[in-house]
């Protein structure tokens, strides 16, 4: 039998915990080889704390493990059993494999936002933000332009009653 990616239910925040749990209990186990991988996928995530930037690492699936396994009795038993694992996703009381390619998106975009940090605060093209830091301290304006990449965004600002467009950074604003 092949080895197919499955996802398990834990309690939120757990996930680490239960990962651990699952190891040890393999290593103790005579099934070790039916099971090859635990994920948990993460991405990276940039915020701006106290006027400096802070790079943290948040779960993508919150609650979720998911296991490369072969599924026998003895490895579904293993599992289910697992401190911490409140079950299998999948109709009934039968687990039910992901797809190859559901599995590989998951795990590409995992590889892709642990590289590149991704904002915590999103922008959106038509919000209104207040300019905390900068020459503009206090000033409300409009988003016209969002580069999630750079974390830049351009906004109209009303200054001497006309509008000005102004070249921001995430950081110097907030949302209204």
């Amino acid at each position: 039998m092949a080895k197919k990616w499955y996802i398990v239910h834990t309690q939120t925040g757990y996930e680490d915990r239960v990962k651990t749990n699952l190891e040890n209990r393999l290593k103790a186990s005579l099934i070790n080889e039916q099971i090859s991988q635990i994920l948990i996928p993460t991405e990276k995530v940039s915020e701006i704390r106290d006027g400096k930037k802070k790079i943290s690492e948040r779960k993508v699936f919150p609650g979720y493990v998911f296991i490369e396994m072969e599924l026998t009795e003895e490895s579904w038993y293993l599992v289910r059993n697992t401190q911490g694992i409140t079950g299998f996703i999948g109709p009934g009381s039968r687990p039910q494999a992901l797809k190859e390619s559901e599995i590989d998106n998951i795990i590409r975009q995992s590889e892709e936002k642990k590289e590149r940090p991704i904002p915590k605060i999103a922008f959106d093209i038509g919000e209104s933000v207040r300019i905390k830091e900068g020459p503009f301290t206090n000033f409300n304006g409009t988003i016209e332009e969002v580069n999630p990449v750079k974390q830049k965004l351009k906004a109209k600002v009303s200054i001497f009653g006309r509008l000005t467009p102004v070249e921001l950074e995430y950081w110097q604003v907030e949302k209204l």
